[in-house]
C-alpha cells in the first residue's frame, strides 16, 4: 500500500490495477471495510474517489502534519488513506443527504488526536466544497467568575472540566441556530482562553462566523451519558474513598444536564486508547517537552493527580466502554495505540436491547 501511495504522492495519478490491489487489502480487513461501507460491488468506484482526492490533497496534508509535529511520513500516508480521506468523504455525503448543517460529535481524551483530526478534516472537506466550524466543549466553559463561585459551593471542582462546569444552554442555542434551515446570518461562537487567570481560563471575544455545512464538536466527554448509580458500588481505581465516590456520583448526576445537547448530534466518533492508561503517559510526555522548551509545567506527581482527577469524575471503564460497544449512540470508533498510531477502526456491532441494558448497567 505504502509504495502505491508514495507513487501517487509524486505522480498525482493512479492506475486501475493499483486500485484493485488496494481494494483487496481493504476487503481483507472486514471491520475497516464496514466502517466506510466498502464492498466488492462498490469498492472500485469508492476507492477511485478516494484516490482522486488523495492526489489533490496529499501534499497539503503532509504540510499540516509537519506543522502539528507529526513527522512520520509513512504513518501519515497510512492515516490519510485509511481514515482521514474516507471519513471526510463520508461526512460530505452525509451532509449532502441532510441538506443542513451536519453536527458531528468527536469524543476523545487528552492525547487521542482530536486537534489533529479536526484540522485535517477541515482541510479535506474544504477541497470537497464544504465549510467547516470547529467547536470544543472547552469553549462552552462557564465564565471565570461563575466557576469561581462553583468552586466555593463544591469543593470537588478543583479544576475546570468535569460535568457542571459548562454552559450547556449556550451550546444548545448555538446548535439550534445551525439547524435552522432558513437561518443564513452570522453566528457568535464562544471561545475560551486557558491562559487567563493563571491558567484558570476565561471566555474571550466570541468569533463571528457564517453558518457552516459541518460542525465538528469535540471534547473529552462529548456524547457521554449517565450510568446507573449501582455501578459505583464497587467502582474501579482510582475511585477509592467515600469522597471519590461522592464526586463520581455528582459528576454522573450532572451529565443529565448535557443530554439535550448530545441529542443535537447527528453522529458520534470516539477516539479511544486501546488502554486508557496511555493518557497519563501522553500527558507526562507533553508536559516534559513543554518544560524542556523553557516553559513552566506541572511535575510528574501533579500530572498523575490531574489525570486521576478526571478518571474519578468520569471513569473510562464506566462511561466510555458502554459507548464504544453501542451502535445506537456511536457511529465510528477509532482505536489509538500507545505509540499514537491507529489501531482498529470500526463501527460498534449490533447488540440487542438486553445486551445494551447489561452493558450500561
Amino acid at each position: 500500500m505504502l509504495e502505491i501511495l508514495k507513487k501517487w504522492l509524486n505522480n498525482k495519478q493512479f492506475q486501475l490495477a493499483e486500485i484493485e490491489q488496494l481494494l483487496t487489502e481493504i476487503l481483507a480487513q472486514p471491520q475497516l471495510a464496514k466502517a466506510f461501507n466498502i464492498t466488492r460491488e462498490n469498492g472500485l468506484n469508492e476507492l477511485k474517489k478516494r484516490a482522486d482526492l488523495f492526489c489533490i490533497v496529499s501534499q497539503d496534508i503532509l504540510t499540516i502534519c509537519n506543522q502539528l509535529k507529526l513527522d512520520n511520513c509513512e504513518q501519515n500516508l497510512t492515516n490519510l488513506w485509511h481514515l482521514w480521506l474516507p471519513l471526510a468523504l463520508q461526512l460530505s455525503s452525509e451532509q449532502d443527504k441532510l441538506g443542513r448543517t451536519l453536527i458531528q460529535g468527536i469524543l476523545g481524551g487528552q492525547g487521542t488526536g482530536k486537534t489533529t483530526l479536526t484540522s485535517i478534516l477541515t482541510l479535506i472537506l474544504k477541497y470537497l466544497g464544504k465549510t467547516i466550524l470547529d467547536l470544543s466543549l472547552d469553549d462552552l466553559y462557564k465564565t471565570y467568575q461563575e466557576r469561581k463561585k462553583l468552586q466555593q459551593e463544591n469543593p470537588f471542582l478543583i479544576w475546570r472540566g468535569p460535568p457542571g462546569t459548562h454552559d450547556v444552554t449556550l451550546g444548545i442555542d448555538i446548535i439550534n441556530k445551525l439547524l435552522q434551515k432558513d437561518f443564513s446570518g452570522e453566528i457568535l461562537i464562544p471561545r475560551f482562553d486557558k491562559s487567563l487567570y493563571q491558567g484558570a481560563g476565561d471566555r474571550i471575544t466570541p468569533q463571528v462566523v457564517p453558518k457552516p455545512d459541518i460542525l465538528l464538536f469535540e471534547g473529552w466527554f462529548v456524547g457521554v451519558i449517565p450510568v446507573d448509580n449501582s455501578r459505583f458500588a464497587n467502582p474501579p481505581w482510582p475511585i477509592m474513598t467515600p469522597e471519590d465516590k461522592q464526586f463520581a456520583l455528582e459528576s454522573n448526576k450532572n451529565l443529565q444536564e448535557y443530554l439535550p445537547l448530545w441529542e443535537k448530534l447527528d453522529r458520534l466518533i470516539i477516539l479511544y486508547p486501546d488502554n486508557y492508561h496511555h493518557s497519563k503517559k501522553w500527558r507526562l510526555d507533553a508536559e516534559q517537552k513543554m518544560i524542556a522548551s523553557g516553559k513552566t509545567g506541572m511535575t510528574d506527581t501533579e500530572i498523575n493527580q490531574f489525570v486521576e482527577y478526571f478518571w474519578k469524575a468520569l471513569h473510562p471503564e464506566l462511561f466510555i466502554m458502554p459507548l464504544i460497544n453501542n451502535p445506537n449512540l456511536t457511529d465510528l470508533v477509532i482505536e489509538i495505540k500507545g505509540d499514537r498510531t491507529l489501531g482498529t477502526i470500526y463501527q460498534p456491532a449490533s447488540i440487542t436491547q438486553l445486551d445494551y441494558y447489561m452493558v450500561i448497567n
